[in-house]
């Protein structure tokens, strides 16, 4: 017997009883050892996401670790007993964005594992067997469920290519913050800078490679080579603008409440910039983000401070908007 968190409607969710669903031809079974909580699960939750963005009744959870139960037909048959991850988007794999590598970005539209079709807030998990990346045997799953956000902030990452001695700043000290400063400190930076209003953040941000951490209007304008706007909130992104030198690369992934929000474009143009914006991550990002975690560059573990049971899922996310908390797992395989 397999267990599924319905969320039937925004505002109404049940754990409902179900056999696993069996794989077929080039599908892998994960059995979920944990699932993160983040923003847009709280959206989902309130029915707050873009038309198009959802589907209901759905199964959410697309920040996920496990490992495989089972395989279908014409399906590797090592993967069975494999610590996994997986990417979210399947993708048609026929458009060109596809073909180029971005299932994210799909021109058949929009659909993602959580939002679309079933999620990991479940005992089990189906998906297509390509989407899996495998992890070393005695990898820490309940860490590995931060891969999701860490492959989006490995996109980031790569748009910026900062180069050692450079200077950079990441704007927002959440989950994609904090994995950010990670894997930018991996490139030696002269200057790696967080910014953020909270200053009980500035320890976390510091032990996740920031040299210097600041309050907003604490860092000069055109101070840096780079600049990566992770917040999503109201003018984060001007900032980000303002902060980056002449010439220098933005990169925003954050999706502020305000649709209003905006930056002028003759900052951009007057100023030579190279901005660039993150949406989901592709399979790149995500070879990337496992490599990283792999050698242990990429250290996750510390921004868990909440692991609850599937059936404390309100619970769950009362505690993943509080300020308090860092990355809040709910944990299938407790019973």
């Amino acid at each position: 017997m397999s267990r599924a968190l319905l969320l039937e409607e925004p505002g109404r969710f049940r754990v409902v009883p179900a056999d696993p669903p069996e794989p077929g031809p080039g599908e892998a079974l994960v059995r979920v050892a944990a699932a993160g909580l983040c923003g847009s699960d709280r959206e989902l939750y309130d029915g707050a996401r873009p038309a198009g963005f959802a589907d209901y009744p759905i199964v959410p959870g697309h920040e996920w670790s496990g490992t495989v139960a089972a395989v279908g037909p014409d399906t590797d048959p090592g993967l069975v007993g494999a610590c996994v991850v997986g990417e979210g988007f399947p993708g048609c794999q026929g458009c060109g964005p596809c073909r180029d590598g971005a299932p994210n970005l799909c021109a058949a539209g929009y659909d993602e594992t959580g939002f679309t079709r079933p999620g990991a807030f479940a005992d089990h998990l189906l998906l297509p067997a390509r989407m899996l990346h495998v992890l070393g045997p005695d990898a820490d799953l309940r860490a590995a469920a931060l891969l999701e956000p860490a492959a989006v902030v490995a996109a980031a990452v790569r748009h910026a290519a900062l180069r050692p001695g450079e200077t950079a700043a990441v704007i927002g000290t959440g989950t994609l913050g904090m994995l950010a400063l990670q894997l930018l400190s991996a490139a030696s930076p002269a200057r790696l800078v967080a910014i953020d209003p909270r200053r009980e953040r500035g320890e976390a941000a510091l032990a996740s490679g920031a040299t210097v951490f600041l309050g907003p209007g604490e860092a000069g304008e055109g101070s840096f080579d780079v600049v990566v706007e992770t917040a999503g909130a109201v003018g984060t992104a001007h900032a980000a603008v303002g902060l980056v030198r002449r010439g220098g690369r933005v990169v925003v992934t954050g999706i502020p409440a305000d649709p209003a929000d905006h930056v002028p474009t003759s900052l951009l143009v007057t100023r030579a910039l190279r901005l660039h914006t993150v949406f989901g991550a592709g399979p790149a990002d995500w070879a990337y983000a496992v490599r990283a975690f792999d050698s242990g560059v990429l250290r996750p573990a510390s921004l868990v401070t909440h692991e609850l049971p599937l059936a404390d899922f309100a619970n769950a996310l009362k505690l993943s908007a509080s300020p308090e908390a860092g990355k809040v797992l709910l944990r299938p395989d407790w019973t």
